[in-house]
C-alpha cells in the first residue's frame, strides 16, 4: 500500500484476475475523516458452494441478524485524496469520476466476503463483510448508490469505498451483507440497476426528503444540538405535526419541519411554534 500504484498492480495482476476484487491503491494515510477502525470479528471456514470464488464464502455459521443490518445512510463526505486518482488494472486504465454526476447503469453484480474481511480497501478503511459497502471501478470514493436486483425487485443503499471488480462483464462488487439482502449469495452474481444518490436528499437518519415546503427551525454546528431541538419540538407541539428532520447543509445541521402541502399549512405551524415555543421559523422550498 505504500509503493506506487503501478508497481503494486503489476505484481498483483494475476491475483486480481482470479478474484475480480479490489486493487491495491496507493494510499499513505486513511481518509481525513476516518477514525481508527475497531478489530473485525473472525470469520469461520466454509465449504465451497454455488457461484462464489473458491473459499470466499458464504460462512458456515453466518450471524442471525443479517436481514436487520440497516442500509448505508447517505451523507456528504469529502472525496478521498488518493482513491480517486487514475489507475491501471489488468491492462486497463480507469479514471474515477469526481464530479458527483448522476449515474445509472445496469449490469452484473458480484460480491466479496471473508477472503478480504479485515483487509484494507482502496479508501484505506478495513473491509467489513457485514457492512453495507461496495466496490466500483470509477464511482467517487466515498459516494452512495442504490442497487436494485432486477430478478426480485429488492434494493439496498451502499457506500462505495473500494475499487473493483475488473472483469469486463461485472459492474459492481457488493459486500457479503448487501448481497445477502438482495438474495444472490448462492448464485454468486445477479443483474442489477445501480443509481447514484444525492446525500442532500436525505436527512441524517437516512430518511428521503420529499419535495415541498419546509420550515427551518434552527441551524447548529453539531448534530447533538440539532437533535435536542428536534426532540423538544416533537414533545412540545401537539399533533398533527409533519416529520422533523435534521439535514446537513453547508456544514450546518439544520432542523426542518415538513413537507407541507401549501403555504397556508406551513403558516399555521409557524404561528403554533411562535405561540408555544417563542420560535421564529424560516420557510423553505425543496
Amino acid at each position: 500500500m505504500n509503493t506506487k500504484l503501478a508497481g503494486v498492480l503489476s505484481v498483483s495482476v494475476m491475483w486480481l484476475a482470479a478474484c475480480s476484487s479490489t486493487p491495491p491503491v496507493t494510499s499513505h494515510k486513511s481518509p481525513p475523516t476516518a477514525t481508527s477502525p475497531k478489530p473485525l470479528p473472525p470469520v469461520t471456514a466454509a465449504k465451497k458452494s454455488g457461484g462464489y470464488y473458491l473459499d470466499d464464502g458464504p460462512e458456515a455459521n453466518p450471524p442471525a441478524n443479517l436481514d436487520e443490518i440497516p442500509d448505508a445512510i447517505p451523507r456528504r463526505e469529502p472525496l478521498h485524496r488518493y482513491a480517486n486518482r487514475a489507475y491501471s488494472a489488468l491492462g486497463n486504465t480507469y479514471v474515477p469520476d469526481t464530479t458527483l454526476s448522476t449515474y445509472q447503469q445496469e449490469g452484473l453484480a458480484s460480491w466479496y466476503g471473508k477472503r478480504f474481511h479485515g483487509k484494507k480497501t482502496a479508501s484505506g478503511e478495513l473491509y467489513d463483510m457485514y457492512g453495507m459497502t461496495a466496490a466500483h471501478p470509477t464511482l467517487p470514493i466515498p459516494s452512495y448508490v442504490r442497487v436494485t436486483c432486477l430478478a426480485n425487485g429488492k434494493s439496498v443503499i451502499v457506500r462505495i469505498n473500494d475499487r473493483g471488480p475488473f472483469s469486463k462483464n461485472r459492474l459492481i462488487d457488493l459486500s457479503y451483507a448487501a448481497a445477502h439482502k438482495l438474495s444472490y449469495l448462492g448464485a454468486g452474481s445477479t443483474r442489477v440497476r445501480v443509481e447514484s444518490i444525492d446525500p442532500s436528499q436525505y436527512d441524517v437518519g437516512g430518511v428521503a426528503l420529499d419535495s415541498g415546503i419546509y420550515l427551518q427551525l434552527g441551524a447548529f454546528r453539531t448534530e447533538e444540538k440539532a437533535q435536542k431541538l428536534s426532540e423538544k419540538v416533537r414533545s412540545t407541539i401537539e399533533a398533527p405535526l409533519p416529520p422533523v428532520h435534521v439535514v446537513v447543509v453547508d456544514k450546518l445541521h439544520r432542523v426542518t419541519l415538513g413537507p407541507y402541502a401549501s403555504d397556508a399549512d406551513a403558516e399555521l405551524d409557524s404561528v403554533r411554534l411562535q405561540q408555544n415555543m417563542g420560535m421564529t421559523s424560516i420557510k423553505l422550498t425543496r
